[in-house]
């Protein structure tokens, strides 16, 4: 592919599940269409997840046409009554590979990129059987299995630590680089009194913004609630709880004494005014997930990180280690950290500012924000456009 061909480049996109395997490609490419344009390219690109999946909505919303396709997940420690739901994923593994087949062999890709999840398996499967370079792209340090299965024969692994090399199988490694993970490119530009102000918060007390993902996490929100009474005396709290947590949340707002309900919001989910949210927060409480990560080192936001224990081969107690070691967050590593725990972590980062200062510093010096420019060259290399 160069710039002197008439029909466009053409990219099949795969991966998702959720947020931390769907945003990274969205991000991607954007990143791809923006070089590509620079280069004198045009760019197509097909999205193939599943019906069901988060990528499913995402990709309509943002224009990129999608293909639904059948995946299995094989789950590596079933318990007894997801052993026939492995049965059943492993007879939809087969129809999803020769769907995916057909998708590729008619749509004649120029590069495939895949960023994790089981609905990629197929689609790696499959731009193998017709010689289509195949970018894999890794967020966690370990790989996850789809990604152990796609390292085997991707023709460059893009990794977001540099410690993920070690868990390459050894004739893989040479294909790897790290190129971080992608952050979407808007959360870098949000507007402080605009996150404030679209909420109603105060700019005169500290902001905690609470997040457990995009449909809330129990233990977080059973944690928030048993402090914030105490917590709204010295800070505001915008909750992102989840929408199936929602009206439990409307009326604890509702209940809180009249000097304390104007310090509190919940939102069962915090969409494009993201970006503002993160530059008008004073401290973040989240897990710590991939994707969490990349994004808290980006806008450089101190934290309180709670891992979700356990999360596959432990990677969320590691990232928030890897963050609370380097300064950059404080973190509850033990299994069952009780709500105490957060009120005194959240209580000290309130009382001393500089040491807000000193975290934030700390957290974007671990930040990578090329990380979508980095991965975006190696697809356009691999789809022989990286000359122009």
């Amino acid at each position: 592919m160069n710039a002197g061909d008439h029909r466009p480049l053409r990219m099949l996109v795969t991966g998702g599940g959720t947020g931390g395997h769907t945003y990274p490609a969205l991000t991607t490419v954007a990143a791809v269409r923006e070089q590509a344009a620079a280069r004198g390219l045009d760019l197509d690109v097909l999205w193939v997840g599943t019906a069901t999946g988060l990528e499913a909505r995402i990709a309509v919303e943002h224009g990129i046409p999608f293909q639904a396709i059948k995946a299995g997940k094989l789950r590596r420690s079933p318990s007894p009554r997801e052993l026939l739901t492995n049965l059943a994923d492993m007879f939809r593994i087969p129809v999803g590979v020769m769907q995916a087949f057909g998708v590729a062999a008619r749509y004649r890709p120029d590069v495939v990129l895949s960023t994790g999840g089981y609905v990629c398996v197929p689609l790696g499967v499959a731009s193998r059987m017709l010689g289509r370079p195949l970018v894999m792209h890794e967020q966690i340090t370990a790989l996850g299995l789809a990604n152990r299965i796609l390292a085997r024969f991707a023709t460059r692994i893009a990794l977001t630590h540099p410690s993920s090399v070690e868990h390459l199988p050894a004739p893989a490694r040479e294909r790897a680089v790290v190129t971080g993970n992608p952050v979407r490119p808007h959360l870098l530009n949000g507007n402080a009194p605009s996150g404030r102000w679209h909420f109603r918060f105060s700019p005169e007390l500290p902001l905690v913004y609470v997040t457990g993902g995009a449909q809330g996490s129990r233990q977080i929100n059973t944690m928030v609630e048993a402090v914030l009474p105490a917590l709204l005396t010295r800070a505001q709290v915008l909750h992102q709880c989840g929408p199936g947590w929602i009206d439990q949340f409307t009326r604890t707002a509702a209940g809180l004494p009249a000097e304390l309900a104007g310090r509190y919001q919940p939102v069962p989910y915090v969409g494009d005014e993201l970006a503002h949210v993160y530059a008008a927060a004073d401290i973040v409480v989240s897990r710590s997930g991939a994707g969490t990560i990349a994004e808290l080192t980006a806008v450089g936001k101190p934290s309180v990180l709670i891992p979700l224990v356990p999360s596959a081969g432990d990677e969320q107690r590691q990232n928030a280690r890897y963050l609370a070691e380097a300064g950059a967050a404080r973190a509850l590593l033990e299994t069952g950290p009780d709500a105490g725990q957060l009120l005194a972590e959240l209580d000290a980062l309130l009382a001393d500012p500089q040491a807000r200062v000193t975290m934030a510093k700390a957290a974007r010096s671990l930040g990578r924000l090329d990380a979508a420019a980095a991965l975006a060259q190696l697809i356009l290399q691999e789809a022989g456009a990286g000359g122009f």
